[in-house]
């Protein structure tokens, strides 16, 4: 289910991993479970957004925005109803801690639902689970029933004057739907495509109303925020990134898994101690360190404290924290071939630069692992991929753009030497259509 705890390791959102019956409710309130919420009901809704902001919390989703001033987004003078909705459609290539957190403690991210819930003055949420993921309905739902049994949600709950009540959606596993606008509207029962923004959710969300919308670590981290306080929880982590981080790790080491360590830790560090190392005594060639979205890093770019500001001063992100390590014996050509492949099938074709580009960039890296490209298109994949880049309604045009640009700028040897040797450069667009 999950990997044997590190030394290394700050457990604070799973902490109860591998206590027996850790799902229960039971065991849930026997180690400190919904004190976050009791907590917060005591306090005003402003008293708890300034808790949050003190904590240095931000969206463990991929964009790293403060979840503090993100609920603060929410018009509190709107006389629409609010929702909270949970992103755990968890599809990102080499992420999978969602499925870990909702298996072992469903009833924190119930708490960090009704915490987000008491802040917004919301009376109804959704847990929108991937579509993969069905298994884990039942033990969410089962979790469901647990709380409203003991009375932590429905009608005034635990006697706080609250009421709060909160469902499983699924998906039908499309990767599209992990963006927050598409999958609004899949929940409202449409096709999961991505909306013009603005408005933002937290206006304009769920059937056009304030929605407060965040992954499944993001909210499951709340309830320790307000039980430890803000500042504890702000000091695990770095400046403007506070607490901890969920890494899933895979690939080239010797201990693969999902680690929880502080905002901060040394990537290095994380590669051959907790993970033990590269597998067979290898070399390290390259980590793609917050999912297949995020931009390659070379082996010499390794080793630097994983916060959200470094992951940028080193020109990639965080992301959805599916950090994959790769070996000296990785191909890379093969890598961003098999990324292009994923984002080409999961592109919804709602914009032109996103489907074409993704197309296109798939039948030239498939001529390139061929060993039948030419010189030209080394450049070509380049191009196409800088031009898709902010021309998409929604990221994941740019998902596929940015590790395509890092696989070319820092392993175009790589690409070189799978060269024909009689080169054709493309001049035209008459040259181009030839390709296909």
């Amino acid at each position: 289910m999950f990997n044997e705890p590190h030394p290394d390791e700050v457990r604070v959102i799973s902490q109860r991993f591998g206590i027996p019956n850790s799902a229960s409710i039971d065991t849930y309130l026997a180690h400190e479970g919904y004190v976050g919420f009791m907590k917060a009901a005591e306090m005003t809704p402003e008293q708890i957004i300034e808790e949050l902001k003190v904590s240095s919390l931000r969206g463990r989703g991929g964009a790293g925005f403060p979840t503090g001033l993100k609920w603060s987004f929410i018009p509190r003078d709107n006389p629409k109803p609010k929702y909270v909705v949970v992103n755990a459609d968890e599809s990102e290539p080499g992420t999978c801690k969602d499925r870990l957190l909702i298996q072992n403690d469903p009833h924190q991210l119930i708490e960090g639902c009704m915490i987000a819930a008491r802040t917004i003055g919301c009376k109804l949420g959704y847990i929108y689970i991937r579509g993969e993921y069905r298994y884990l309905i039942d033990i969410m739902d089962k979790a469901l029933e647990e709380a409203y049994a003991h009375g932590y949600l429905g009608k005034n709950i635990r006697g706080t004057g609250i009421d709060f009540d909160l469902y499983t959606h699924t998906g039908a596993g499309a990767y599209e739907c992990g963006e927050e606008s598409a999958l609004l509207e899949s929940l409202e029962g449409k096709r999961g495509v991505p909306r013009i923004r603005p408005p933002f959710p937290a206006v304009s969300g769920l059937y056009a109303s304030p929605t407060v919308l965040n992954n499944v670590e993001t909210f499951c981290a709340v309830p320790a925020v307000l039980r430890m306080g803000g500042q504890a929880y702000a000091d695990l982590g770095t400046p403007k990134n506070g607490g901890t981080r969920m890494l899933c790790v895979s690939g080239h080491v010797n201990k693969p898994g999902v680690y929880e360590v502080p905002l901060g830790f040394s990537m290095q560090k994380m590669i051959y101690d907790v993970c033990g190392g590269i597998r067979g005594g290898k070399k390290l060639k390259a980590v793609i360190p917050g999912g297949s979205s995020s931009p390659v890093l070379r082996a010499d770019e390794c080793d630097f404290p994983m916060d959200y500001d470094n992951y940028a001063r080193m020109k990639t992100m965080a992301g959805s924290g599916g950090m994959m390590v790769m070996d000296e014996d990785t191909d890379i050509v093969k890598v961003a071939l098999r990324t292009m492949r994923f984002y080409a099938h999961e592109s919804c074709g709602w914009c032109i630069p996103c489907r074409e580009g993704t197309t296109w960039l798939r039948k030239i890296l498939t001529r390139m692992d061929e060993g039948t490209g030419r010189r030209a298109d080394i450049d070509l994949i380049y191009e196409l991929a800088k031009n898709m880049l902010g021309r998409t309604f929604c990221p994941l045009g740019d998902a596929a753009a940015m590790p395509t640009i890092g696989f070319v700028e820092k392993f175009r040897d790589e690409f070189e030497a799978r060269l024909r040797e009689n080169v054709m450069p493309v001049t035209s667009p008459d040259q181009l259509i030839a390709i296909g």
